[in-house]
């Protein structure tokens, strides 16, 4: 595979992903970028993302709503989707990898990895709720 030649709009999406913990789509994910580059294209940011995942210099998040989020956080962790608001956040506890041991020991192909969603409403919707 060839070197891939660097580009300072995808080093701005990078660095977006790596400064923020919103978990942004595309869509959010081009409006920042706009202001650095106003004649960016949506698709521009769409292709640069999922190279960037596919690099593995971000995560690809797809939520059971359909939408994919990225976040700039690579190393294995977890997160928690508000039911109320939708908002993603990380949540800061250790990956248990005992889990995909378990797994592997229940399958006969290969397990690599696992990953968890969890679900539950946020301070800020619930303090809304009182």
């Amino acid at each position: 595979m060839a070197a891939l030649k660097y580009s300072r709009q995808r080093e701005v999406i990078k660095e977006y992903l790596s400064n923020t913990d919103d978990h942004p789509t595309a869509d959010t994910v081009y409006m920042h970028v706009r202001q650095a580059f106003p004649r960016i294209s949506l698709g521009t940011v769409y292709r640069n993302l999922n190279l960037l995942a596919d690099m593995g210099e971000a995560n690809k998040i797809t939520t059971p709503d359909g939408a994919v989020r990225f976040d700039g956080i690579t190393y294995p962790h977890y997160h928690v989707l508000c039911t109320e608001c939708g908002r993603l956040f990380d949540l800061d506890m250790e990956v248990q990898d005992s889990i995909t041991e378990q797994a592997k020991a229940c399958f006969s192909g290969t397990i690599n990895s696992h990953s968890a969603m969890f679900y539950g409403v946020c301070s800020h919707c619930r303090k809304q709720k009182q």
